[in-house]
């Protein structure tokens, strides 16, 4: 396995004389040889070990990254993905590397079975990937790779050829994943909102009964450690889920898991945001689609804020109801220009509260509640503090003029990625390292933050955030 890849924290070893050690170079410098490792020649797999595919969002936020060193990579990245598409719209949240040997993941490709379980809804038959999903990252992605260099995205026609995949994708979520009726995406799986573990799927998936644990083999304990990892029965109600869906032929509809989660909704809402200057960009005629980002907004505040809490939490469809628990989900809809000012407010004094102690106990944001019966500082989901949800959060606080907080987030993270080794997530008290380090959205995500400097304007907005081009004003998210 790759030496930027590997469990942490790093066994200690001898250094060579000759070799300078790797705390001495430069952050950016770092951070691009985590991306070089995980470079396939076509996408990025974010752990060569841990991790050896394409994830879908992981994708999505290493080609932000990606941007600042090679456009034209950044570009690849989501192109490769973009060509796993199903027929239906959906992207997988996994894209199968058909070097890779079965037992090095699972769910492996013959778990899913996509090109025979997935062919009513579409699933390319020269590919192998998942049957499910994850968060809706990719348009913001893809525009913010524009920007990079709108000159090679035109000449190689990067957006024309991504816009109608990307509607496609945007399709299939409002229109199949509906299932509460009221106008925002469900999940039908805890691996499709990206935080797996989350305390706040415990309610919903205490329905499900497991798969029996002699059905299936854990790749993931080889390469993680077992107190950093979902438990067995939560693995076995992973499994189950999935395995119910594939025999379903992966058709949409209200099963035993079915959550309204307020961070795939707040990028969905994002996305759009960013799609609608896409299609300026071409002068392509379409919906109305900030129109329609208003109206997740405007959903989200209807159907998820919960008052007492200060935030958003999730809701449970098949129950009918919220989920009493405060994850980092429920504070990402800090990213949307639309929410009204009372509510972004709150948000900002619960990002900074006890629960989640920002600039007071914590200098990155937990995943979890840190005053939570189910609060664990290094379990998968259940309280460490990830980068991808903090570079989402920094951004979030900019645009709500937050700039003092941004920024002092903003250098926390560069702090700790660098002192980490580029950690998978931390212990958001010590910033102690968990899961693998070399991880490819930390490195790119630090990039991101290195060259997107605070130059902002009377908005408090970066350049980029701006999105400056054409005919194009307003932010997209």
């Amino acid at each position: 396995m790759d030496r930027t890849a590997q469990r942490a924290p790093r066994p200690p070893g001898r250094t060579v004389a000759y070799e300078p050690p790797r705390a001495a170079l430069p952050l950016h410098v770092r951070a691009a040889a985590v991306l070089e490792a995980g470079w396939t020649g076509t996408s990025t797999v974010p752990s060569r070990g841990l991790y050896p595919h394409q994830w879908s969002w992981d994708s999505a936020f290493i080609a932000i990254g990606l941007r600042h060193l090679s456009p034209l990579r950044a570009q690849t990245e989501l192109e490769t993905l973009l060509a796993a598409q199903w027929a239906d719209g959906r992207i997988p949240h996994i894209v199968f590397n058909p070097s890779v040997p079965l037992d090095a993941y699972f769910p492996s490709p013959d778990f899913w079975c996509s090109s025979t379980a997935g062919r009513t809804a579409g699933a390319p038959r020269t590919v192998q990937t998942s049957g499910i999903v994850q968060p809706p990252v990719h348009a913001l992605a893809a525009w913010l790779v524009h920007l990079a260099d709108p000159g090679l995205s035109r000449a190689r026609g990067f957006l024309t050829r991504a816009y109608p995949r990307l509607a496609a994708w945007h399709g299939y979520l409002l229109h199949r994943r509906d299932l509460g009726g009221d106008g925002l995406v469900s999940v039908v799986h805890p691996w499709e909102q990206g935080m797996d573990n989350s305390p706040c799927w415990d309610r919903p998936l205490s329905r499900v009964t497991p798969a029996p644990a002699r059905s299936f083999r854990r790749a993931d304990l080889d390469h993680g450690a077992p107190e950093d990892r979902p438990t067995d029965l939560d693995y076995g109600r992973y499994v189950r889920l999935a395995a119910d869906y594939r025999d379903r032929g992966y058709a949409d509809g209200p099963g035993d898991f079915a959550v309204e989660d307020p961070a795939f909704n707040a990028l969905l809402a994002a996305s759009e945001y960013a799609l609608d200057r896409i299609a300026h960009e071409l002068g392509v005629p379409g919906p109305a689609r900030r129109a329609r980002a208003e109206r997740l907004t405007e959903a989200l505040v209807e159907r998820l804020w919960d008052p007492a809490a200060g935030m958003f939490l999730c809701r449970d469809v098949r129950a009918g109801e919220l989920i009493p628990e405060r994850g980092v989900s429920g504070l990402i809809p800090l990213l949307l220009p639309a929410l009204p000012h009372r509510l972004a407010a709150t948000l900002v004094r619960t990002v900074c509260g006890p629960h989640f102690g920002l600039g007071g106990t914590t200098r990155l944001v937990p995943s979890y509640d840190l005053l939570g019966e189910a609060f664990d500082p290094h379990r998968y989901w259940r309280g460490p503090a990830w980068f991808n949800t903090n570079w989402l959060l920094e951004r979030g606080l900019r645009r709500h003029g937050e700039r003092g907080r941004a920024d002092a987030l903003r250098k926390g993270m560069l702090h700790t990625a660098g002192a980490c080794g580029f950690a998978e997530y931390v212990d958001p008290y010590t910033a102690q390292a968990c899961g693998v380090t070399g991880f490819g959205w930390t490195a790119a995500l630090t990039l991101d933050l290195l060259h997107d400097r605070p130059a902002r304007g009377r908005n408090g907005l970066t350049e980029i955030d701006q999105g400056r081009g054409p005919g194009l004003t307003s932010s997209p998210a």
